[in-house]
């Protein structure tokens, strides 16, 4: 043997990277099951939904309150198409070059928010960053529509940062929405995996102006937990969103919609969620809706009373 020749060693188990076993799913905890979705009144909205060729974001991002809402005649209609322009990380809405605009389309959500009885109509879309002008006045359309068809219902907008166009976000607040409602989403570390196309200062300036140019306007955002933020981070969240004066704050779990999008960290258990929203009361908001199972719209109408808008 050359005497620079070292003797084969074994190789030690401790430094194999790899495992090639089959991966078993890690099994949800039991305050992540949702009722199956059924019921006479859920068919119908999803009929209505159909015969009037819109589109729900309950659907497109595979709500797991799909069932509880609709039952309770509670959905959130998503204007614009169903692609968007944005491949936000954790987003399970398709991603795609979308259809120019239907400018008939606030018309018809507006219909079936009169057909449904809706005391509380919560109007989201997807991101058109290729017409942001164009998509601001689509939710000034709808607005105006369910005050014409439906008079007496709450309107609440689900809106994008509409890439920080300041006309855009002027037209709909003119508009006068009962709820401006803009999903800061997570914490700016995970921006760039996570938000994609969107910045974290411009949704912060775009809640805060909101605030400015209509001061009685009931201001809201939401945040998605368990993509690798640490809690410290999340705090920090709060506290910019309460120095904006924004009123309501929803935390709810991320669940991974597919292998394609961003896995997900950890779930966050019951007694977490309520320590959230402890310290996020704690903070000054009016309204804080803390839970596995939470969502941008989740129990939207309980969410306005507390603010005083029932």
């Amino acid at each position: 043997m050359s005497p620079l020749a070292q003797p084969e060693q074994p190789l030690s188990s401790d430094l194999v990277q790899i495992d090639l076993s089959p991966r078993v799913p890690t099994p949800k905890p039991a305050w992540l099951k949702a009722r199956a979705p059924m019921g006479e009144t859920f068919h119908n909205l999803k009929k209505l939904a159909r015969d009037l060729n819109l589109h729900t974001v309950c659907e497109s991002a595979h709500c797991p309150n799909i069932g509880e809402c609709w039952n309770h005649k509670t959905a959130t209609f998503m204007m614009l198409g169903n692609l968007c322009t944005r491949r936000c990380g954790f987003c399970a809405v398709p991603k795609g070059k979308p259809e120019p605009i239907d400018h008939t389309e606030p018309e018809r959500v507006a219909y079936a928010v009169a057909s449904l009885g809706l005391a509380h109509a919560v109007i989201t879309s997807v991101n058109r960053d290729d017409d942001n002008l164009g998509a601001a006045q689509a939710f000034v359309n709808v607005i105006t529509e369910i005050r014409k068809q439906a008079p007496g219902c709450r309107v609440e907008v689900l809106t994008p940062d509409f890439q920080g166009v300041a006309e855009a976000r002027r037209m709909v607040v003119a508009a006068r929405p009962e709820i401006l409602n803009h999903n800061i989403e997570t914490v700016p570390r995970l921006y760039r995996v996570a938000k994609s196309g969107g910045r974290y200062e411009r949704s912060l300036e775009f809640l805060a102006e909101a605030k400015r140019e209509a001061a009685e306007l009931v201001t809201k955002t939401g945040i998605i937990v368990g993509m690798g933020e640490e809690m410290h981070e999340l705090l920090a969240v709060f506290r910019d969103l309460a120095d904006r004066h924004v009123d309501i704050l929803t935390i709810g779990q991320y669940l991974r919609p597919s292998r394609d999008h961003l896995p997900m960290s950890r779930f966050y258990t019951p007694d977490e969620f309520a320590f959230l929203k402890h310290e996020a009361m704690q903070m000054g908001f009016k309204h804080v809706e803390s839970g596995p199972l939470v969502r941008s719209s989740y129990h939207a109408h309980e969410q306005a009373q507390s603010t005083g808008l029932a």
